[in-house]
């Protein structure tokens, strides 16, 4: 076959933690930086293609969100391919390892905390220098979608942002299981493309594409503070990406490929 069998990708993904487990601090750290980098600079791409289509979106919405999904799957392509550190997948790939006993639950706190730090501060970066700073979305339309965006992420309630983030990494961890099972690299941007496409169309809710977009709003001037970005959206996001990737995917396929009678 081409591509790995469900079983081997659980195989794989076992490689793939161990070999992040062993990666030092600093290396982790500056690949994370990348990773968040380069799901900001997907965030940037959607907003630029989909942002810039008012009349698209208010005739024929759906089309308008799949458009900005279509472009979003970059920046996970980019971590695939050309390597990364990303929070959201690494919810997953750790627990196979966990749930077997070659894992510590500390080492796997330490990953996504070291992890998580620097997406924040990776897409942080390329919101202020490269959406904010370069006036990219100074006019209209853009200017609009980008503050339309931050306010309506932080208005959900804390519970359906929650569950929006359950589906999403449900969507994105998937995604990187497909990228695994290709052997070769057109074979991981279509396993990649397909999920990602579909959680940004649904409007499912990402930590690390958050950590672009509400910041950018947030500096184009929206009626948005730090404190209710972090705890209207980043938090309960992020506690819905763990159990979409933990749960559903990393500890799913465990039992049914991994865990030993």
């Amino acid at each position: 076959m081409n591509y790995y069998s469900a079983k081997e990708i659980v195989e794989q993904v076992n490689g793939v933690a161990e070999s992040k487990a062993q990666t030092p601090v600093a290396k982790t750290f500056v690949l994370a930086l990348l990773a968040g980098g380069y799901i900001a600079m997907g965030g940037l791409l959607a907003i630029a293609v989909g942002g810039g289509l008012p009349e698209l979106s208010a005739n024929n919405p759906g089309i308008q969100k799949l458009l900005f999904g279509a472009v979003f799957p970059l920046g996970l392509i980019l971590c695939a391919i050309a390597g990364a550190e990303l929070f959201t997948g690494n919810t997953a790939y750790f627990i196979p390892g966990l749930l077997s006993g070659n894992r510590s639950f500390k080492s796997i706190l330490k990953n996504w905390g070291i992890v998580y730090f620097g997406n924040f501060i990776g897409s942080i970066i390329v919101a202020f220098l490269f959406a904010y700073y370069t006036d990219m979305f100074a006019k209209d339309p853009w200017y609009s979608s980008a503050i339309h965006i931050g306010e309506y992420k932080t208005s959900a309630p804390f519970l359906k942002a929650m569950i929006k983030g359950i589906a999403c990494n449900w969507m994105v961890a998937l995604a990187m299981w497909l990228a695994y099972a290709a052997k070769d690299i057109s074979g991981k941007i279509l396993g990649i493309w397909f999920p990602i496409m579909a959680f940004v169309a649904m409007g499912f809710e990402h930590s690390v594409a958050n950590m672009f977009f509400i910041p950018t709003a947030i500096f184009y001037g929206a009626d948005i503070t730090w404190t209710e970005f972090i705890f209207n959206n980043l938090i309960p996001v992020t506690i819905g990406n763990i159990i979409g990737g933990a749960l559903f995917v990393g500890t799913s396929y465990w039992f049914i490929y991994d865990k030993k009678n």
